[in-house]
């Protein structure tokens, strides 16, 4: 890896997938997401059900890698407009509706080197063997992995167990800022904003960031309206 850096160039052992944002990146111990590895994505209280932000959050990323993207679902209601307003292309994405068999299909598809990345959504348990097999096929193939959460109950303890995930996040919305400069204390429908919390890093800083959803060209960037607030100031998502 020090020979790589080195020489100028990247392995799929060192090659990073970045948020673009300097505080979120410098949180990680490569600067960035390991794209040879499995991340595992999750919403906060209502969200953690569909999931909407989570999978925007990862279209958002893997729109700056090139390639198809596998994209791994229980049932049909992966929203292909919505993956488009985060900068995926939805004719990148090969959707498979697999059942039960998510994690199998997942495991298969991070073993294709062809691939720009593989997410899966999965409602049930993810156990520590099923998610180190993850990260072992995303180790040999050099396709960065993400584990989509989802869950009927807000609080789901399996949330919290054990995983071989790189990294861990928790995404909510919070209130979107006042599209009118006469009304600044009426949220209305001004640019949507997440909370983004690093939960777990190997490696890294644990953090929480109030960014703008991506825009339809995958970048994402800090919340202007609140970065001179105080942290106390800042609405914060529960659950």
């Amino acid at each position: 890896m020090q020979i790589a850096r080195l020489e100028g160039r990247e392995t799929s052992r060192t090659a990073t997938l970045t948020f673009g944002i300097s505080e979120i990146d410098a949180a990680l111990p490569a600067k960035g997401l390991v794209r040879s590895a499995l991340h595992e994505v999750a919403g906060r209280g209502a969200e953690v059900e569909h999931g909407a932000a989570a999978a925007l959050l990862i279209a958002g990323l893997l729109a700056h890698l090139p390639g198809p993207v596998l994209w791994v679902t229980e049932r049909k209601d992966l929203f292909a407009p919505g993956l488009a307003g985060a900068g995926l292309n939805p004719s990148r994405v090969v959707q498979i509706e697999a059942g039960k068999s998510v994690l199998s299909a997942m495991e298969d598809g991070l073993r294709c080197p062809g691939l720009a990345g593989v997410v899966g959504e999965i409602s049930g348990a993810l156990t520590l063997t099923a998610s180190r097999r993850l990260q072992l096929a995303a180790e040999t193939s050099g396709v960065i992995g993400f584990a989509l959460r989802r869950s009927r109950q807000f609080d789901d303890p399996r949330l919290a167990e054990p995983s071989a995930a790189t990294t861990r996040w928790r995404v909510a919305c919070l209130p979107s800022p006042p599209p009118l400069a006469h009304a600044p204390d009426t949220p209305g429908l001004g640019p949507a904003i997440w909370q983004l919390d690093l939960v777990r890093a190997r490696g890294g800083t644990p953090g929480t960031w109030i960014l703008e959803a991506c825009d339809a060209q995958g970048h994402f960037r800090l919340a202007a309206h609140l970065a001179d607030r105080s942290a106390a100031e800042i609405p914060r998502a529960a659950g």
